[in-house]
C-alpha cells in the first residue's frame, strides 16, 4: 500500500473527503481541519492501494492540490488492518504489477540530475572497466557495470517518452552524453597516465582478450540482450522489484563498451573503438526500445482493469 499525506485548502477539503471515501481503493481517512502551516490548510491522511493510487493521484491533481497544497507518497511496507485487506480485495490485479505513474517519473526525473555523484559514478565505473578490458577481467567488468548510474537515465527517457514529458527526456538524454563523455575523456587520460608508468601499454589492448572481446564486437545477440534487460529492468523499476536491478545491470554492456571506446581511443585503435561505439549505442538503443514498449503494454493494462 501507500500512505498519502494531502495538505488541501479549506474551500477543497470537502471534494477531496468525498473523493477519498467514495474509492474503493482507499482506506485509512484522516481529516485533521486547520493543522497545515505551509501550505495553509488542512491535513488530510489516507492509505491506498497501488493498483488504484495512480488514478487517485491524477484525480487530486485535478481538484488543484498540488497547485494550492501538496500530496506527498510513502511506502506501506506493513499493513495490519482489517480495513487494508478489504480494500486490496475490492480494486482488481496486483500491487506488484501496478505502474504508479508520479512514483516512477518522480524517481527517473531525480535521477536524470547532472549532479556531482552522477558524474563521480560514471568516471569511476568507466575506468573501472577501461582497466578491466586491459586486463581481460570479466570482474572488474561486472563490477563497472554495477557501479555505473546509467540506467536511470536511460530509464527517464523512456518514461518522459511515454509520459510525453519532453522536458524530461532532454533532461535524461544530456545527463547521458555529458556522463559518458566525462567518463570516456578521464578514462582516455587514466590510460595516458597509466601507460606513462608503465603499468599497462598498447599490447595489451592489440593481444588475445578471449573473455571481454565480446564489448566491441557487436552481433545480434547484443540487441537482443540489451532488449532483455530494459524489459527486466523496467518492470523492476516500475514494481518496486529494486532487488532484480542489480542483474539487469550486470546484463548491459553500456559502461564497458564505452570504456573499451576511450581505451582504444587512446591508443589510436580506431576498429575497436569503432566496434565499442556501435555496441554502446545498439545496447542504448534496445534498453529504450525495451522500457518504452513495457511501459505502454503496462499503461494499456492497467487501463484495462
Amino acid at each position: 500500500m501507500l500512505h498519502l499525506r494531502i495538505i488541501s485548502p479549506p474551500a477543497t477539503t470537502e471534494a477531496v473527503e468525498k473523493l477519498l471515501t467514495a474509492d474503493d481503493a482507499v482506506t485509512h481517512v484522516v481529516v485533521l481541519p486547520g493543522t497545515a502551516r505551509d501550505p495553509v490548510g488542512d491535513l488530510v491522511l489516507c492509505d491506498v492501494v497501488r493498483e488504484g493510487a495512480s488514478d487517485l493521484i491524477e484525480r487530486l491533481r485535478d481538484l488543484g492540490i498540488e497547485r494550492d497544497g501538496s500530496i506527498m507518497l510513502e511506502r506501506v511496507d506493513t499493513a495490519l488492518s482489517a480495513a487494508a485487506a478489504r480494500a486490496e480485495k475490492r480494486v482488481p490485479g496486483l500491487g506488484v504489477d501496478a505502474v504508479v505513474w508520479e512514483e516512477v517519473e518522480h524517481t527517473t526525473a531525480a535521477e536524470s540530475e547532472i549532479s556531482g555523484a552522477f558524474l563521480a559514478f560514471m568516471i569511476v565505473a568507466t575506468v573501472i572497466a577501461g582497466i578491466g578490458v586491459l586486463l581481460d577481467q570479466p570482474i572488474l567488468i561486472v563490477g563497472a557495470m554495477v557501479v555505473g548510474p546509467e540506467f536511470g537515465p536511460l530509464a527517464a527517457v523512456c518514461v518522459g517518452t511515454v509520459r510525453r514529458r519532453w522536458a524530461l527526456v532532454r533532461r535524461a538524454l544530456t545527463a547521458l552524453g555529458v556522463g559518458f563523455a566525462v567518463g570516456m575523456l578521464v578514462t582516455v587520460a587514466t590510460t595516458w597516465l597509466l601507460d606513462a608508468l608503465d603499468l599497462v601499454d598498447k599490447s595489451m589492448l592489440l593481444g588475445d582478450r578471449p573473455l571481454t572481446s565480446f564489448i566491441w564486437q557487436p552481433d545480434a545477440l547484443s540487441w537482443v540482450v540489451g532488449f532483455l534487460a530494459g524489459v527486466a529492468g523496467m518492470l523492476s523499476l516500475t514494481s518496486a522489484k529494486a532487488g532484480t536491478l542489480v542483474g539487469v545491470l550486470i546484463s548491459v554492456t553500456t559502461v564497458p563498451a564505452a570504456a573499451n571506446a576511450a581505451v582504444a581511443l587512446a591508443y589510436g585503435v580506431r576498429k575497436e573503438a569503432a566496434g565499442s561505439a556501435l555496441q554502446l549505442l545498439i545496447n542504448v538503443a534496445a534498453i529504450v526500445a525495451a522500457g518504452v514498449l513495457t511501459l505502454l503494454v503496462q499503461r494499456l493494462a492497467s487501463r484495462r482493469r
